[in-house]
């Protein structure tokens, strides 16, 4: 079982940038595919990033497109989220997770864990 834990969250004003990291325990990690989510207050869960398990394929949702960029290296079990030009309304607790079914392009909460802790992002405009 993989477990992962976030880090890199703070407080940040618009238009700057941050880097979020999630670290995962198991020998296995290289093998799967790998997603950034976030949940803001009162709101579900939403898909932010994947990276496949090679990292050679990435997709993002469109709010955070050109903006966001997903990487992964398999040698440190590490997969990472750049966020540039960030925006209030990027403020949220940040997530990171295994994709355990679905293809490559399975964005569905349902379709991933486990979960880390999560990490804090706070955009102040």
């Amino acid at each position: 079982q993989v477990q992962l834990v976030e880090s890199g969250g703070g407080l940040v004003q618009a238009g700057g940038s941050l880097r979020l990291s999630c670290a995962a325990s198991g020998r296995t990690f290289s093998i799967y595919t790998m997603g950034w989510f976030r949940q803001a207050p009162g709101k579900v869960r939403d898909f932010v990033a994947l990276i496949s398990s090679t990292g050679g394929r990435t997709y993002y949702a469109d709010s955070v497109k050109g903006r966001f960029t997903i990487s992964r290296d398999n040698a440190k079990n590490t997969v990472y989220l750049q966020m540039n030009s960030l925006k209030p309304e990027d403020t949220a607790v940040y997530y990171c997770a295994v994709q355990r079914s679905g293809g490559f392009f399975t964005t569905g909460v349902d379709d991933y864990g486990p979960w880390g802790q999560g990490t804090q992002v706070t955009v102040s405009s």
